[in-house]
């Protein structure tokens, strides 16, 4: 009768771990939908907006991760052209899960000022602390959440935030499809810094219209005694009275809206040469939940 085999008592070998970047990937695939200057208008209030600019001017290693772009890279590659107009030595990372996105994505790059990696929230080894990065001095995440409960949006928040440059910033958001219709939330280490809507206003009947692109952290927070309720209800309001100017076209009158909203008292961040442009940034503090 044959011995069964003898057993080993030398320890077993643990499988090497992944070398930053190599980590899984955190996250689900976005749909994808993606379209040709869908994000110009995040894209021109990060250029045109002195604070969000600066961080990029200051920035000792100026990476900038677009996290989720899509099918197609086009978004990225736009990205990549805007910003350098404010950091010419930019670095620019595009991230997706989809392997077949990020194989796209490369056929496109022009490393290392533009690559693209197969990643997800943890950042693909980017992030602050891993590998003795720095970590990204700026974060565009755009139509990423909506997939997600709110909880696990705001818990995305709190980790993308914590992976930062220390004078880094998260622009996380949401516009339609071909990029009319947008809003979203600028975030540093610390927490949420500002709330923006950008729009056409010849696309909307009211600005409340918007409602339907807001963040996923505020997209159900749209009810009675709710701060970002109330503010849209306001905006609506200041809209209304503001139709004296509609025969001047919509962006007069959206800046008169934003004008008369302003002397509310609400903590509106930015002056009539954005509003023209169909934006309207206020602090954060006028709609948290």
């Amino acid at each position: 009768m044959a011995r069964p085999p003898r057993m080993s008592s030398a320890p077993k070998k643990r499988a090497p771990r992944l070398a930053a970047g190599r980590a899984r990937a955190l996250g689900m695939p976005t749909r994808g939908t993606t379209n040709p200057n869908r994000l110009r208008r995040v894209d021109r209030w990060i250029t045109g907006t002195p604070w969000v600019a600066g961080a990029l001017r200051r920035a000792a290693e100026p990476v900038v991760v677009d996290l989720g772009y899509g099918a197609t890279p086009v978004t990225t590659v736009e990205f990549a052209s805007r910003l350098r107009r404010v950091r010419p030595d930019l670095r620019v990372v595009g991230l997706e899960i989809d392997p077949d996105r990020v194989a796209a994505g490369k056929r496109v790059a022009e490393p290392p000022a533009l690559e693209f990696r197969r990643g997800g929230f943890e950042l693909a080894g980017l992030a602050a602390g891993v590998a003795g990065a720095r970590g990204p001095v700026l974060v565009r995440a755009f139509n990423v959440l909506r997939q997600y409960t709110e909880p696990e949006a705001w818990r995305t928040w709190d980790e993308l935030r914590a992976r930062l440059a220390p004078d880094g910033l998260l622009v996380e958001g949401t516009c339609d499809e071909i990029g009319r219709r947008c809003c979203w939330v600028t975030l540093d280490r610390e927490g949420p810094r500002t709330f923006t809507l950008s729009c056409l206003p010849a696309d909307l009947e009211r600005p409340s219209d918007l409602a339907e692109r807001l963040p996923k952290t505020l997209i159900h927070r749209n009810v009675d005694g709710q701060p970002v309720h109330e503010l849209l209800a306001a905006l609506d309001d200041c809209w209304a009275k503001a139709a004296p100017l509609a025969p001047f076209g919509p962006r007069a009158r959206w800046a008169e809206a934003v004008r008369r909203f302003a002397a509310l008292g609400w903590p509106v961040r930015d002056r009539h040469r954005r509003w023209r442009l169909g934006e309207l940034t206020v602090d954060w503090s006028a709609v948290a939940p």
